[in-house]
């Protein structure tokens, strides 16, 4: 067997992705599924892992390249297992052959810099393929429910019962179930979170790094259920994150909606001086917006000192109102927005016309244009708003709300088609881009 071909199959076949680069290697030399136990394990083949480990026992704990993993390791980070449900006894029964033959479901492997981690079973039964059945086997063999790649991607699905059975050994460190909030909240997934806050999850709860569950859940702009849940499961806008509370957060993110659910429920949201006037303008309070930049001009410079940042984040939830009241207070329209946002793949110096286009917000779109926005500028990563509007109608996660209104707006500004892919597959935007090439 030709070592080479053989690591790269395995490269190919294990972690993310589609397993058709390894379907043509199989195709091409199928002897390559059959060459030891780490690639019959890869494949689910149990007859021949079994042949495998009557020849040599020591087979269900050898390492082998490319990452120095066990044949088990191999088979939970299999694509198969995770693409292939209709084979998912045949890698139970797999997995069950290497365990009772003395497979450590604990043993993993080192990855290379820069990101160091170390992957175990676990991680690729419930980390990534997020495998019910498998992830019960392996936790009932021993596996730490603790691992940390396993607690971290665990909740990057919504189907939660791998997730579940994690915390279901009631071994989970209060860390590590806070960990696992966190990431519900970046799923925007709420019947995942209330699971994990009646199971043990604490709702103020504060990572080693990182915010309280209410100011990630802003940052992330989860709708307002979510923030009921939280507030039910006792948490407290009050509590500070690196310096803020959730209630001056709410403000600054232009969560005017979360800021009355906190006056619903009894929360003081009175803020002072430069806050106070971004919470108006989230507010859609124009009055207040009115009087206190009347009687407070600095407050008024102190916000356009802002502006990047405020129109920005005030377009990642979509208020146009707020977004109004911020450019009536002076912030040019094409303020850029200084520190962007790796979460949404939001490039530094965007603008929030840029922000607003991605996020699928047609208002505040709109509103931007009135302003005097620019429509063809292109972001850090080389695409334009009309780019960014189209990208939120085919490929984003927010489709379901997807309308073609941002694209027209942009087209009817004078945005232009050129190098923008057609067609994109989406009929009502298709035709709108056909008219105008």
């Amino acid at each position: 067997m030709n070592d080479e071909r053989r690591n790269a199959f395995i490269n190919a076949a294990t972690f993310y992705g589609s397993p058709d680069e390894a379907e043509q290697m199989l195709a091409a030399h199928p002897e390559i599924a059959t060459s030891d136990i780490h690639t019959a394990a890869i494949t689910g083949n149990v007859e021949l892992v079994r042949e495998w480990l009557a020849e040599n026992p020591a087979n269900a704990t050898a390492v082998s390249e490319p990452y120095g993993g066990t044949a088990l390791v191999y088979l939970c980070l299999s694509k198969y297992l995770r693409l292939h449900k209709e084979k998912s006894d045949d890698f139970i029964r797999t997995a069950t052959a290497l365990l009772d033959a003395g497979a450590d479901a604990n043993a993993g492997f080192m990855t290379a810099a820069p990101y160091v981690e170390y992957i175990t079973p676990l991680y690729g039964a419930a980390g990534l393929a997020h495998h019910t059945a498998l992830t019960k086997l392996l936790l009932d063999r021993g596996a730490e429910p603790n691992d940390i790649e396993a607690v971290y991607h665990s909740p990057e699905t919504w189907d939660n019962g791998a997730m579940a059975l994690l915390v279901e050994t009631g071994k989970l460190t209060r860390e590590n179930l806070s960990m696992m909030l966190i990431r519900k909240i970046d799923w925007h997934d709420e019947q995942g979170l209330v699971y994990l806050l009646t199971h043990g999850a604490d709702a103020n709860g504060e990572r080693k790094r990182g915010w309280h569950a209410l100011h990630h859940a802003l940052k992330r702009a989860n709708g307002l259920p979510v923030f009921e849940h939280l507030l039910n499961a006792g948490a407290d806008p009050n509590l500070s994150s690196n310096g803020i509370t959730a209630i001056t957060m709410a403000g600054c993110e232009g969560r005017g909606d979360v800021l009355k659910l906190f006056a619903q429920r009894g929360i003081s949201t009175t803020q002072q001086g430069v806050f106070q006037l971004i919470a108006a303008c989230a507010l859609d309070d124009g009055d207040a917006v009115e009087k206190l930049a009347a009687q407070s001009p600095a407050i008024v410079a102190q916000i356009k000192d802002m502006g990047g940042e405020l129109l920005a984040r005030f377009s990642v939830c979509g208020n146009a109102a707020g977004i109004k009241h911020l450019l009536s207070l002076g912030i040019p329209a094409n303020e850029p927005y200084r520190n962007g946002d790796g979460y949404y793949e939001i490039p530094t110096g965007s603008l929030a016309i840029h922000v607003a286009a991605y996020r699928g917000y047609p208002a505040v779109v709109k509103t931007l244009i009135a302003a005097g926005s620019p429509v063809d500028v292109a972001d850090k990563n080389g695409r334009t708003p009309l780019a960014l509007a189209i990208k939120a109608c085919v490929d984003s996660y927010w489709m379901v709300r997807r309308s073609p209104d941002s694209v027209k707006a942009l087209l009817d500004a004078g945005a232009s088609v050129n190098n923008i892919p057609f067609p994109c597959g989406y009929s009502e935007v298709d035709v709108l881009i056909a008219a105008k090439r």
